[in-house]
Protein backbone atom coordinates (compact mmCIF):
# COMPACT_ATOMS: atom_id res chain seq x y z
CA UNK A 1 0.00 0.00 0.00
CA UNK A 2 1.28 3.43 -1.07
CA UNK A 3 0.82 5.60 1.73
CA UNK A 4 2.90 8.52 0.57
CA UNK A 5 0.35 8.36 -3.24
CA UNK A 6 -2.95 8.14 -0.72
CA UNK A 7 -1.55 11.02 0.71
CA UNK A 8 -0.94 13.25 -1.92
CA UNK A 9 -4.29 12.29 -3.43
CA UNK A 10 -5.62 13.41 -0.20
CA UNK A 11 -4.03 16.69 -0.03
CA UNK A 12 -5.20 17.16 -4.29
CA UNK A 13 -8.31 16.77 -3.44
CA UNK A 14 -8.40 18.87 -0.62
CA UNK A 15 -7.50 21.65 -3.05
CA UNK A 16 -10.82 20.94 -5.05
CA UNK A 17 -12.88 20.76 -2.39
CA UNK A 18 -11.74 24.21 -0.85
CA UNK A 19 -11.95 25.93 -3.74
CA UNK A 20 -15.06 24.68 -4.02
CA UNK A 21 -16.03 26.07 -0.27
CA UNK A 22 -14.40 29.35 -1.81
CA UNK A 23 -17.27 29.41 -4.52
CA UNK A 24 -19.50 28.87 -2.48
CA UNK A 25 -18.78 31.27 0.27
CA UNK A 26 -18.31 33.59 -2.75
CA UNK A 27 -21.82 32.86 -4.07
CA UNK A 28 -22.78 33.56 -0.24
CA UNK A 29 -21.76 37.05 -0.85
CA UNK A 30 -23.51 37.68 -4.36
CA UNK A 31 -26.45 36.69 -2.89
CA UNK A 32 -26.55 38.78 0.23
CA UNK A 33 -25.72 41.64 -1.91
CA UNK A 34 -28.94 40.88 -4.56
CA UNK A 35 -31.43 40.53 -1.48
CA UNK A 36 -30.35 44.21 -0.49
CA UNK A 37 -30.78 45.52 -4.02
CA UNK A 38 -34.54 44.27 -3.74
CA UNK A 39 -37.36 46.55 -3.70
CA UNK A 40 -38.72 46.07 0.20
CA UNK A 41 -42.58 45.68 -0.23
CA UNK A 42 -43.57 49.02 1.57
CA UNK A 43 -41.37 50.95 -1.04
CA UNK A 44 -43.51 49.83 -3.27
CA UNK A 45 -47.20 50.31 -1.89
CA UNK A 46 -46.60 53.95 -1.35
CA UNK A 47 -46.13 54.85 -4.94
CA UNK A 48 -49.08 52.96 -5.51
CA UNK A 49 -51.07 54.07 -3.19
CA UNK A 50 -50.33 57.70 -3.56
CA UNK A 51 -51.62 56.67 -7.26
CA UNK A 52 -55.29 55.57 -6.17
CA UNK A 53 -55.30 58.98 -4.01
CA UNK A 54 -54.45 61.28 -7.14
CA UNK A 55 -56.74 59.20 -9.02
CA UNK A 56 -59.34 59.98 -6.60
CA UNK A 57 -59.23 63.18 -6.50
CA UNK A 58 -60.21 63.92 -10.08
CA UNK A 59 -56.95 65.56 -11.08
CA UNK A 60 -56.15 63.24 -13.53
CA UNK A 61 -57.58 60.26 -15.30
CA UNK A 62 -59.67 58.97 -12.77
CA UNK A 63 -60.79 55.85 -14.60
CA UNK A 64 -56.78 54.75 -15.02
CA UNK A 65 -56.17 52.19 -12.51
CA UNK A 66 -52.76 52.11 -9.93
CA UNK A 67 -50.32 49.61 -11.46
CA UNK A 68 -51.06 46.57 -9.22
CA UNK A 69 -48.60 45.46 -6.82
CA UNK A 70 -48.03 42.10 -5.30
CA UNK A 71 -46.73 43.37 -2.04
CA UNK A 72 -46.58 39.19 -1.08
CA UNK A 73 -44.17 38.26 -3.58
CA UNK A 74 -41.93 40.94 -2.89
CA UNK A 75 -42.03 40.20 0.66
CA UNK A 76 -41.80 36.06 -0.54
CA UNK A 77 -38.69 36.62 -3.30
CA UNK A 78 -36.74 38.86 -0.31
CA UNK A 79 -37.37 35.62 2.18
CA UNK A 80 -36.36 33.28 -0.69
CA UNK A 81 -33.06 35.76 -1.39
CA UNK A 82 -32.40 35.62 2.55
CA UNK A 83 -32.65 30.77 2.89
CA UNK A 84 -30.37 31.35 -0.66
CA UNK A 85 -27.83 33.25 1.31
CA UNK A 86 -27.84 30.93 4.42
CA UNK A 87 -27.94 27.75 1.91
CA UNK A 88 -24.70 29.02 0.22
CA UNK A 89 -23.34 29.60 3.63
CA UNK A 90 -23.89 25.84 4.84
CA UNK A 91 -22.66 24.26 1.93
CA UNK A 92 -19.69 26.58 2.27
CA UNK A 93 -18.86 25.44 5.94
CA UNK A 94 -19.57 21.45 5.25
CA UNK A 95 -17.01 21.51 2.27
CA UNK A 96 -14.44 23.14 4.31
CA UNK A 97 -15.68 20.40 6.86
CA UNK A 98 -14.57 17.82 4.38
CA UNK A 99 -11.39 19.55 3.11
CA UNK A 100 -10.04 19.93 6.78
CA UNK A 101 -11.37 16.33 6.63
CA UNK A 102 -8.62 15.55 4.16
CA UNK A 103 -6.10 17.32 4.92
CA UNK A 104 -5.96 15.74 8.14
CA UNK A 105 -5.80 12.65 6.65
CA UNK A 106 -3.37 13.43 3.78
CA UNK A 107 -1.17 14.72 7.00
CA UNK A 108 -1.48 11.48 9.01
CA UNK A 109 -0.21 9.01 5.57
CA UNK A 110 2.61 11.39 4.85
CA UNK A 111 3.79 10.98 8.61
CA UNK A 112 2.83 7.16 8.52
CA UNK A 113 4.49 6.82 5.19
CA UNK A 114 7.83 8.80 6.58
CA UNK A 115 7.76 6.95 10.28
CA UNK A 116 8.01 10.51 11.77
CA UNK A 117 6.22 13.85 12.08
CA UNK A 118 5.68 15.16 8.58
CA UNK A 119 6.99 18.81 9.99
CA UNK A 120 10.22 18.50 7.87
CA UNK A 121 10.13 20.21 4.94
CA UNK A 122 8.26 23.35 3.39
CA UNK A 123 5.64 21.02 1.29
CA UNK A 124 4.76 19.34 5.07
CA UNK A 125 4.84 22.99 6.85
CA UNK A 126 2.23 24.63 4.48
CA UNK A 127 -0.22 21.62 4.77
CA UNK A 128 0.41 21.46 8.07
CA UNK A 129 -0.51 25.21 8.98
CA UNK A 130 -2.79 25.23 6.58
CA UNK A 131 -4.34 22.31 9.09
CA UNK A 132 -4.45 24.71 12.22
CA UNK A 133 -5.61 27.68 10.32
CA UNK A 134 -9.35 25.72 8.81
CA UNK A 135 -9.57 23.93 12.35
CA UNK A 136 -8.83 27.10 14.41
CA UNK A 137 -11.81 28.76 11.28
CA UNK A 138 -13.91 26.25 12.21
CA UNK A 139 -13.49 25.89 15.87
CA UNK A 140 -15.01 29.56 15.90
CA UNK A 141 -17.53 28.91 13.65
CA UNK A 142 -18.53 26.35 15.98
CA UNK A 143 -18.30 28.67 19.18
CA UNK A 144 -18.99 31.94 18.20
CA UNK A 145 -21.09 31.56 14.98
CA UNK A 146 -17.92 33.51 12.53
CA UNK A 147 -19.19 31.79 9.17
CA UNK A 148 -18.85 35.82 7.78
CA UNK A 149 -14.87 34.51 7.86
CA UNK A 150 -15.68 31.64 5.50
CA UNK A 151 -14.73 33.45 2.24
CA UNK A 152 -10.83 34.49 2.82
CA UNK A 153 -10.11 31.77 4.89
CA UNK A 154 -11.14 29.24 2.10
CA UNK A 155 -9.22 30.91 -0.08
CA UNK A 156 -5.86 31.20 1.97
CA UNK A 157 -6.63 27.34 2.37
CA UNK A 158 -6.87 26.78 -1.15
CA UNK A 159 -3.93 29.16 -2.10
CA UNK A 160 -2.15 27.39 0.44
CA UNK A 161 -2.46 23.41 -0.02
CA UNK A 162 -2.29 24.60 -3.94
CA UNK A 163 1.30 26.05 -3.68
CA UNK A 164 1.82 22.70 -1.31
CA UNK A 165 1.06 20.39 -4.00
CA UNK A 166 2.65 22.10 -6.70
CA UNK A 167 5.76 24.61 -5.82
CA UNK A 168 6.34 23.12 -2.39
CA UNK A 169 5.89 19.46 -3.25
CA UNK A 170 9.13 16.86 -1.90
CA UNK A 171 8.89 13.42 -2.10
CA UNK A 172 9.25 11.65 1.59
CA UNK A 173 12.41 11.27 3.41
CA UNK A 174 14.21 10.88 5.98
CA UNK A 175 14.59 14.09 8.68
CA UNK A 176 18.01 15.79 8.76
CA UNK A 177 20.40 15.21 11.99
CA UNK A 178 19.70 18.64 13.36
CA UNK A 179 16.07 18.02 13.22
CA UNK A 180 16.26 14.99 15.57
CA UNK A 181 14.93 16.88 18.79
CA UNK A 182 11.76 17.08 20.47
CA UNK A 183 12.21 20.24 20.75
CA UNK A 184 11.57 20.87 17.14
CA UNK A 185 8.50 18.87 17.28
CA UNK A 186 7.70 21.70 20.05
CA UNK A 187 8.59 24.72 18.29
CA UNK A 188 6.85 23.43 15.36
CA UNK A 189 3.87 22.91 16.68
CA UNK A 190 3.57 26.10 19.20
CA UNK A 191 4.79 28.16 15.36
CA UNK A 192 1.60 26.12 13.72
CA UNK A 193 -0.65 27.49 16.49
CA UNK A 194 0.01 30.95 16.87
CA UNK A 195 0.28 31.04 12.98
CA UNK A 196 -3.52 29.91 12.75
CA UNK A 197 -4.55 32.50 15.24
CA UNK A 198 -2.34 35.22 13.49
CA UNK A 199 -3.45 34.66 10.34
CA UNK A 200 -7.29 34.34 11.35
CA UNK A 201 -6.82 37.86 13.32
CA UNK A 202 -5.39 39.47 10.18
CA UNK A 203 -8.18 37.84 8.09
CA UNK A 204 -10.43 39.99 10.75
CA UNK A 205 -8.33 43.10 10.52
CA UNK A 206 -8.14 42.84 6.23
CA UNK A 207 -12.32 42.39 6.49
CA UNK A 208 -12.67 45.31 9.30
CA UNK A 209 -10.74 47.99 7.16
CA UNK A 210 -13.11 46.80 4.04
CA UNK A 211 -16.28 47.48 6.14
CA UNK A 212 -14.73 50.55 8.12
CA UNK A 213 -14.71 52.07 4.80
CA UNK A 214 -17.78 51.12 3.73
CA UNK A 215 -19.51 52.58 6.89
CA UNK A 216 -17.22 56.06 6.05
CA UNK A 217 -18.59 56.01 2.25
CA UNK A 218 -22.05 55.08 4.03
CA UNK A 219 -21.99 52.02 1.68
CA UNK A 220 -22.59 49.22 3.74
CA UNK A 221 -24.57 46.53 2.15
CA UNK A 222 -24.50 43.27 0.73
CA UNK A 223 -22.79 41.02 3.01
CA UNK A 224 -20.89 43.66 4.48
CA UNK A 225 -23.74 44.47 6.07
CA UNK A 226 -24.03 41.37 7.71
CA UNK A 227 -20.68 41.45 9.81
CA UNK A 228 -20.34 42.01 13.48
CA UNK A 229 -19.83 45.72 14.20
CA UNK A 230 -16.77 46.98 13.62
CA UNK A 231 -15.88 47.76 17.26
CA UNK A 232 -16.74 43.98 17.78
CA UNK A 233 -14.68 42.44 14.80
CA UNK A 234 -11.65 44.75 16.48
CA UNK A 235 -12.24 43.13 19.68
CA UNK A 236 -12.25 39.55 18.31
CA UNK A 237 -9.04 40.49 16.22
CA UNK A 238 -7.72 41.69 19.02
CA UNK A 239 -8.36 38.54 21.47
CA UNK A 240 -6.56 35.74 18.54
CA UNK A 241 -3.46 38.33 18.62
CA UNK A 242 -3.42 38.84 22.45
CA UNK A 243 -3.48 34.51 22.04
CA UNK A 244 -1.49 34.30 19.53
CA UNK A 245 1.52 36.15 20.85
CA UNK A 246 2.30 34.21 23.92
CA UNK A 247 2.62 31.04 21.66
CA UNK A 248 5.26 32.81 19.31
CA UNK A 249 6.95 34.35 21.83
CA UNK A 250 7.69 30.52 23.53
CA UNK A 251 8.16 29.52 20.05
CA UNK A 252 11.18 31.57 19.99
CA UNK A 253 12.55 30.39 22.68
CA UNK A 254 11.92 27.14 21.92
CA UNK A 255 13.48 27.60 18.42
CA UNK A 256 16.50 28.91 20.23
CA UNK A 257 16.56 25.74 22.84
CA UNK A 258 16.67 23.65 19.50
CA UNK A 259 19.42 25.83 18.68
CA UNK A 260 21.91 24.94 21.14
CA UNK A 261 20.86 21.16 20.92
CA UNK A 262 21.31 21.60 17.00
CA UNK A 263 24.38 23.79 16.35
CA UNK A 264 25.39 24.61 19.70
CA UNK A 265 23.99 28.01 20.16
CA UNK A 266 21.29 29.74 21.32
CA UNK A 267 21.08 32.60 18.91
CA UNK A 268 23.48 32.89 15.60
CA UNK A 269 21.34 35.62 13.76
CA UNK A 270 20.23 33.01 11.27
CA UNK A 271 17.96 34.85 9.00
CA UNK A 272 15.28 32.70 9.67
CA UNK A 273 15.58 33.57 13.73
CA UNK A 274 16.34 37.55 12.78
CA UNK A 275 12.57 37.42 10.45
CA UNK A 276 11.29 35.62 13.53
CA UNK A 277 12.26 38.42 15.54
CA UNK A 278 11.68 41.29 13.47
CA UNK A 279 8.02 38.98 13.16
CA UNK A 280 7.71 39.35 16.77
CA UNK A 281 8.31 43.18 17.23
CA UNK A 282 5.51 44.00 14.99
CA UNK A 283 3.14 42.32 16.74
CA UNK A 284 4.16 43.35 20.34
CA UNK A 285 3.61 46.73 18.06
CA UNK A 286 0.34 46.06 17.37
CA UNK A 287 -0.19 44.92 21.06
CA UNK A 288 1.07 48.31 22.62
CA UNK A 289 -0.91 49.97 19.74
CA UNK A 290 -4.17 48.06 20.32
CA UNK A 291 -4.12 49.06 24.26
CA UNK A 292 -2.99 53.08 23.35
CA UNK A 293 -6.70 54.50 23.03
CA UNK A 294 -5.25 56.63 19.81
CA UNK A 295 -3.82 53.65 17.87
CA UNK A 296 -7.07 51.39 18.16
CA UNK A 297 -9.61 50.48 15.41
CA UNK A 298 -7.80 51.40 11.94
CA UNK A 299 -4.23 51.61 12.73
CA UNK A 300 -4.00 48.95 14.69
CA UNK A 301 -5.63 46.73 12.06
CA UNK A 302 -2.86 47.90 9.89
CA UNK A 303 -0.18 46.77 11.72
CA UNK A 304 -1.84 43.78 12.06
CA UNK A 305 -1.78 42.97 8.39
CA UNK A 306 1.81 44.04 8.22
CA UNK A 307 2.45 41.21 10.62
CA UNK A 308 0.66 39.06 8.75
CA UNK A 309 2.70 39.62 5.62
CA UNK A 310 6.25 39.18 8.03
CA UNK A 311 4.64 35.62 9.22
CA UNK A 312 4.67 34.74 6.04
CA UNK A 313 7.38 35.99 4.87
CA UNK A 314 9.24 34.29 7.72
CA UNK A 315 7.55 31.13 6.67
CA UNK A 316 7.64 30.81 2.58
CA UNK A 317 10.22 33.91 1.66
CA UNK A 318 13.14 33.15 3.74
CA UNK A 319 12.99 29.48 3.08
CA UNK A 320 12.82 30.29 -0.83
CA UNK A 321 15.15 33.84 -0.92
CA UNK A 322 17.53 33.43 1.43
CA UNK A 323 20.43 31.13 2.72
CA UNK A 324 21.07 29.83 6.01
CA UNK A 325 21.02 26.95 8.61
CA UNK A 326 17.49 26.70 8.00
CA UNK A 327 17.93 26.04 4.35
CA UNK A 328 17.18 22.07 4.91
CA UNK A 329 13.30 23.49 4.85
CA UNK A 330 13.12 24.95 1.33
CA UNK A 331 11.58 23.42 -1.43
Amino acid sequence: MNLEYYSNLAFVTSVVVYALAMFAHAAEWAAARRVDTEVPAETVREPAMAAAGRGDSGSGDSGVEPPAVDIGASGGASEAGRRRVDQFGRIGISLTVIGLALSVAGMVLRGLAAHRAPWGNMFEFTTAAMVFVVAAYLMMVWRIGMRWLGLPVTLLATIGNGLAVTVFYVAVAPLVPALHSVWFLIHIVAAAIAGAAFNVGGLMSILYLIKKRAEERGTVRGYLARLPSVRRMDLLTYRFHAFAFPLWTFTVAAGAIWAEYAWGRYWGWDPKETWALVTWVIYACYLHARSTAGWRGSRAAVISIVGLASFWFNFIGINLLVSGLHSYAGV
